[in-house]
Parts: structure tokens; sequence; C-alpha cells
């Protein structure tokens, strides 16, 4: 077979790392020096690799040595470097070409071409629009014309939007310095503007607790601003520091591919060549941190648990108090507070390490959400399952009056099923404005809601007097 014939198939029909290792392993053909750019003497197996990497925007964009010091610390190669990147767009949801955020009180929905769309509450200008009025329906933040979004996070009154360029823009209560400009209060950012302060980094992530932000760049490093009191955060400055600083400690040589912040804690899902391991610090209280204590960590800390369950975490989700992790084979992890039965074992006592969800252990979770002493499971067969606080109607049924509201173990959403299509992604909010609310996204770009709607938070018309609904409706925006 000639060598370009075979690259071009190696690298243009999805094949994984994995495959490519088990080929090169198998045939001799496939070892063989490919004879082709960027260097002759790479296998084809490797050059397929090369090339299905540098098609990712972040990658494309990196100069020649920064991505050799990022393959390096990958593992060495060129099949290891895409296996990290593969593992960060499935963490992060990054394959999908859309996304909607929950945030308190409000909502963010980015569309598959990057336009932004934001409503609800806006009392410091967080929709980015230019004024402080609440916005009951969809808007398009026009400012943003001409720049691609590909990701958001949402927080306490402030909004950050990361660009296809690896750029933030900010708009919300001013939590960063950023000089006071034309379109803003003392205090309030009331249209984007770029983050002067992240500029020398190419930002593949950024997530939001109530008092920390952290953001990841394309070759696995944390930073982290604001809430550095104590070394909270792995840097020993003031609280009021907000310069980007890169989270100290076992991390800083280990490429991260997703981060997850809850109301005062942090966690980063780190790449090996052999799996993933997570990594948490901040508050302690409730045993967030899952290391078996309340105690806090002021510098990164492997939560080794997950080793003794012989679970390999893909994906993280961290709500206020509580967080969830998603095995490679299924399962589904919780630990922290247990408010409201927020992590579905039946009752409301804290787990300060790891435990697997038993309630689902029926079904293979291939999707994960935590938000406000919520819970949300995808299974790969499309059901949903939520447990948690069910007074705010955002569990995705109808409260059973006269009975709990919440829900101590995992329930089936059948309200979903009207979708007519498979749900692919939910999001929950994860700090208390006005009550909770949830999203769900179909594959082809639909977009339902449910919960309370106080602010306008779900986008949608309700009948006069209602807050909110139990039953998902659907949100007149096409993310598609």
């Amino acid at each position: 077979m000639n060598s370009s014939v075979a690259l071009h198939v190696l690298s243009s029909y999805g094949l994984e790392p994995d495959d490519l290792a088990r080929l090169e392993a198998t045939c001799s053909f496939f070892r063989q020096h490919g004879g082709l750019p960027p260097d002759e003497r790479l296998p084809l197996t490797e050059l397929a690799a090369f090339d299905m990497c540098r098609r990712r925007v972040a990658l494309a964009s990196m100069a020649a040595a920064e991505e050799e010091a990022l393959k390096q610390r990958c593992g060495g190669s060129y099949k290891l470097l895409l296996k990290y990147l593969l593992a960060g767009e499935r963490a992060c949801d990054r394959r999908e070409k859309f996304q909607v955020v929950a945030g308190p009180g409000f909502s963010i929905a980015v569309t598959s071409n990057g336009e932004v769309h934001t409503f609800g509450h806006n009392h410091s200008g967080q929709l980015g629009h230019g004024t402080l009025s609440n916005e009951e329906m969809p808007r398009l933040i026009r400012s943003l014309q001409g720049v691609r979004i590909v990701q958001a996070a949402a927080g306490a009154e402030r909004t950050l939007l990361v660009t296809d360029a690896g750029r933030v823009y900010q708009c919300g209560k001013n939590y960063f310095g950023i000089p006071i400009l034309s379109n803003s209060t003392f205090d309030s950012i009331k249209t984007p503007v770029l983050l002067e302060s992240l500029k020398d980094i190419f930002v593949v992530q950024a997530t939001i607790g109530h008092f920390l932000t952290a953001i990841l760049s394309r070759e696995g490093r944390v930073y982290t601003l604001s809430w550095g009191v104590d070394g909270r955060l792995g840097h020993d400055t003031d609280a009021t520091d907000r310069t980007p600083r890169l989270l100290s400690g076992v991390l800083e040589d280990k490429p991260v591919v997703q981060i997850a912040a809850g109301n005062c804690y942090l966690l980063a899902l780190a790449f090996q060549p052999n799996g993933m391991c997570v990594y948490s610090l901040g508050c302690g209280l409730g045993g967030k941190l899952s290391h078996g204590s309340t105690d806090d960590e002021h510098h990164p800390r492997l939560i080794a648990h997950f080793a003794i369950l012989n679970l390999q975490p893909i994906a993280l989700s961290a709500g206020s108090w509580h967080a969830i992790a998603l095995g490679k084979d299924g399962r589904v992890c919780t630990w922290g507070w247990g408010y409201n039965g927020c992590l579905g074992h039946g009752d409301e006592d804290y787990q300060n390490l790891p435990k697997v969800v038993k309630g689902l252990s029926h079904v293979k979770a291939v999707h994960v959400a935590a938000g406000l002493c919520t819970t949300f499971v995808i299974t790969e067969n499309g059901d949903i399952y939520s447990f948690g606080r069910g007074s705010d109607s955002n569990l995705g049924y109808p409260p059973q009056y006269g009975h709990r509201l919440d829900q101590l173990t995992p329930k089936l959403v059948t309200s979903l099923t009207c979708a007519g299509e498979k749900i692919i992604r939910l999001s929950a909010t994860k700090e208390h404005e006005a009550a909770g609310h949830t999203f769900a996204m179909t594959e082809s770009g639909k977009l339902y809601a449910f919960g309370m709607a106080i602010y306008g938070q779900l986008g949608i018309k309700l009948l006069q007097g209602q807050d909110g609904t139990s039953s998902p409706q659907r949100v007149d925006i096409d993310l598609s």
C-alpha cells in the first residue's frame, strides 16, 4: 500500500489513539518509517495522530517548541497527545457544537456558529446587552458579532465567554479589576470586554465558583483568580488579588483536561498515559474534597480512592457543595454534602470519599451534571435520572404534594421523552439565585427548560401568575 494513501485512511476516519497503537503493535507495515513530513522517521500511526492533532484549532496555532513540550508532558508521542486532546474534548463537551449554561438566576446559550444569547437576571450587566434590565426571552449579544464563542461560564452576577482563539470576554460584576470603561459603572460591566490579564494564555475552558474563578490553558495548565486567601487556591496571595496565578504543586507537571469549580473548591481531571485521575483543593467542609476528611487543602491533592474503587474518571461535574465523577465503565460516583439527597444514596449524610451510586448500577452513564443540591445523569440509551432537591420543580417531574419533595435516590425522568429525540447534555443551576432551573439539549440543537423562572431565566412564556414549571418546555432558540 502507498504510504500517502494509508496515512489518509488512518487520519480521516476517526480512529482512536488506542486503535492506532494496536495497528502499530500488530502489523509491521504501520511500524515502518512513513517517509513523510513533518518527520520522515515517524511510523504511519504517529503521522496519522500528528495530522489529527493539528486539525484541532487550539493546537494548529501553537509554536513547534510549545507543541513538542506538550507532547513530552503527555508521554512523548503524538498518539498520547491526541489521547489528551480527545479526553479534554469529551470531558468538557467541546465535541458538541453548542452549549447552554444555567447560571444563578440567568442563562447563557452558545450556538454552533458561536453566537451567544443570554436571558434572566441582569442586576450587574451579566447578560452583556449594555443595560441592567432583565430579559425574559433569549437575546443575542450583538457586540460580539464577528467573534466566535466556544465555551461559557456563569457565576454570581458575572459571565465569562471563551473564544475559538483562546481569548476570554467578561461582563457583569467587575471581579477582575477591569479599568472603568464607557459601558461600565463602578462595579458593573454591561457589555463584554476582553480580559487583558489573560492575553498571554490560550484558554480552552473557564469555570466559576462563588468564591473563585479558574481557567484551563491548551497546554493543560490551571490558573486561578480571586479568593487566594490562606493559599486555598494553590498560591499565597491576598483574597483581592485579581491576577491569574498558575496553580502550584503536583499539577504543574501533569496536563489537565477538565476543571470544575464548586462554591469554594476546585476539581481537576488530569491526564496520564494509562488513564486519568482527579485532584482537589479548597474548602473541605462536608467532605467535598473527597480525601476521607473535612480538612481544607491549600494545594492540589490526588483523590486516591478512585483506585480502590477500580474506577477511571473521564468527566467531572461540581455542584455548590457536592460533586460527581463519571467513570469510563459508566459508573457514577458522588461525594460531598448530601443535602436533599443530592448524592443519590438514599439519605442526606455527607460523604468524604467517592461512593458509587447503587441506584444506577443497572445502567451505563454517559453524562453527569451537578447543580445546587441536584444531580442529573444521562445513560447510554438516552434515559435521564435525577435526584436531590425537589422544591424548585427543577428535577424534571411534578412535585407530589403531600409527599416529600426531595428525591433521595435516582428517579427516571419520563417528561423529557416528549422531546422525540435523544437528550445529550444537561445543565443545572449550581448557585442559589431565585431558586433553581435546568436545561436539556437534544442532538439536533433543541433546548428544553424547567424549574423556576422568577427573572425569566427559563427563556419561555409562562401563564400569568406562574413563577416556573416542572414540565420541560421548549425554548425558542435553535442551537444548531
